[in-house]
């Protein structure tokens, strides 16, 4: 009995260091390479903003090579991307509620697919598969979307994403050489 209960001291002990020491310290190194960032946009009754881990190009071939074509991507680094809306809007056509969502991307070459996802995950990969497959669950999906590859004149050295007024809103997503704009209308 004296052992069990040293034993679970021990294990309590173990996870509490994990959980307040060693957790907060590994995500404030992946921030130092990937900054937070967050976008907002507060004009003609919305009220939209979009909070995203923002990685550097580095040298490296980002589209089809460091993010593969036609597989999902967690848009940005660490945590998921989200994207949250204080009213009702319209994407494409679709209607989304008020409220918190999660978006993931799945990047071609000539056109990305765009998923606004209603649950929001811990963290942008599943731990389990070494940090390889995104935590994206499209059961949950509100919205999905594809639209075209713009191609920039020069690259762009950090992920972005912004909200840009053309006719309506445009929730804007670049990176190196690609932009993609995503219309939100109320």
């Amino acid at each position: 009995m004296k052992f069990l209960k040293w034993f679970l001291i021990v294990v309590v002990v173990i996870m509490a260091l994990f959980f307040f020491v060693v957790g907060p310290i590994m995500k404030s190194q992946t921030k130092k390479h990937s900054p937070q960032k967050t976008a907002v946009y507060t004009q003609n009754d919305m009220d939209l903003s979009v909070s995203y881990s923002s990685p550097f190009k580095k040298g490296r071939d980002i589209f089809g090579a460091l993010v593969p074509y036609g597989q999902t991507w967690r848009t940005g680094a660490n945590e998921p991307t989200t994207f949250v809306t204080g009213s009702d809007v319209s994407i494409m056509g679709q209607s989304l509620p008020s409220g918190t969502y999660s978006i993931w991307t799945v990047p071609n070459a000539d056109t990305w697919t765009i998923y606004i996802n209603s649950k929001v995950p811990d963290w942008g990969v599943s731990m389990t598969t070494d940090g390889m497959k995104p935590s994206h669950n499209a059961k949950h999906d509100a919205v999905t979307v594809s639209v075209p590859v713009e191609r920039l004149a020069s690259p762009l050295e950090n992920f972005t994403i912004d909200f840009e007024e053309k006719e309506t809103v445009h929730l804007t997503l670049a990176w190196d050489t690609v932009k993609v704009s995503v219309p939100i209308r109320n």
